[in-house]
């Protein structure tokens, strides 16, 4: 891997805004076309939600957290990935925010994400417990832990599916929904004159600039954790969790500016549990023992925090008729308070 430890500060800080740029505009392109994909193929917006959607939104993540691995930066890959659930989550309180009528979390007309955001918490939970305790190798240096943590988002997946389709619970004294079939990201591109061979070949494209831009995010986070006082932890929750997080943020405000609410929710819980899933390819690309066993007070700080936000939401989507301040929900107000508390506290820590 190139070693950018030599080159100064601000070249370092440039190439890091370069690749996030970079990262914005491909993800945001890479899901106009994916969501054109889907609808040529007749797939459900659940699908693109909770699946499609989420999965090419972590492109980053997944391409820095392997970067960050290889380097044997383990503060780094932990800091990204449990401080990026609970960022992920803080960009639902930004569309609430700005985008959503009403409370974000009175929208829902199904408890699919309740549930989805229930089984993430336990999750998490297993994941702080394992981080006490520490992972045990069973193959070579990857662990136990980061082995069964990872099968959580196809067993979620499976789990969400039977209960949605079994499921007679109907929720009463709802907000109107927005009926708009425009396409869950807003575009001037005509994608009609495509065939489906280009629609693909152009998202593949744009899939493999996001894996370029995400490696040279990782690169530069890890030269600015060794150049900077702030270190790997702090880097890896502020700044690389919030570059990496770019495409969750572009396509959430997009769905929730076109009324595709519970599409945003699901990008958001499905990023989420993909988090988790990056523990196992992180774990085999470290090679100094289970990656778990290196977690530090301020990556078990960052996944309380992560199982905190999670059940604020889950209380709002439970509650229904969220209380709101200055047009957004109590919940968001609180999950970005977390989250704010969350960088001082790693700030103190580091």
């Amino acid at each position: 891997m190139p070693d950018l430890t030599g080159y100064s500060t601000p070249s370092v800080l440039a190439l890091f805004a370069v690749a996030a740029i970079l990262v914005w505009v491909a993800g945001t392109r890479l899901a106009q076309y994916g969501d054109a994909i889907a609808e040529r193929l007749n797939l459900t917006r659940e699908f693109i939600g909770l699946i499609f959607l989420a999965t090419v939104t972590e492109l980053p993540e997944i391409v820095t957290t392997f970067t960050a691995a290889q380097v044997d930066n383990a503060g780094l890959v932990l800091g990204n990935m449990f401080g990026g659930i609970t960022m992920q989550t803080a960009i639902l309180a930004l569309a609430d925010f700005f985008a959503v009528r009403h409370a974000l979390t009175s929208w829902p007309r199904k408890p699919t994400h309740a549930l989805v955001a229930v089984m993430l918490i336990v999750l998490l939970s297993a994941l702080l417990a394992v981080t006490f305790i520490g992972d045990r190798a069973i193959v070579s240096h990857v662990g136990i832990g980061a082995i069964c943590l990872s099968l959580g988002f196809p067993l979620v997946i499976a789990l969400q599916r039977g209960f949605d389709q079994k499921s007679s619970w109907a929720p009463v004294d709802l907000p109107d929904e927005d009926r708009s079939e425009k396409a869950l990201v807003t575009s001037q591109v005509d994608f009609s004159a495509q065939g489906t061979a280009m629609l693909i070949g152009r998202a593949a494209l744009y899939s493999l600039l996001i894996l370029g831009a995400g490696m040279v995010l990782a690169l530069s986070a890890d030269a600015l954790a060794g150049q900077t006082s702030l270190g790997s932890s702090f880097i890896g929750v502020s700044l690389l969790a919030a570059a990496t997080s770019l495409p969750e943020l572009s396509t959430t405000l997009a769905a929730a500016r076109i009324g595709a609410y519970t599409m945003a929710i699901a990008n958001i819980f499905g990023s989420n549990l993909i988090m988790l899933a990056l523990i196992l390819p992180a774990d085999m690309a470290y090679e100094n023992g289970p990656i778990l066993s290196q977690a530090d007070a301020s990556a078990q700080f960052s996944i309380a925090t992560g199982i905190m936000v999670t059940a604020i939401y889950v209380a709002g989507i439970l509650i229904r008729r969220t209380p709101s301040l200055m047009g957004a929900g109590l919940d968001s107000w609180l999950v970005m308070a977390v989250y704010l508390v969350s960088l001082a506290g790693l700030y103190v820590m580091g």
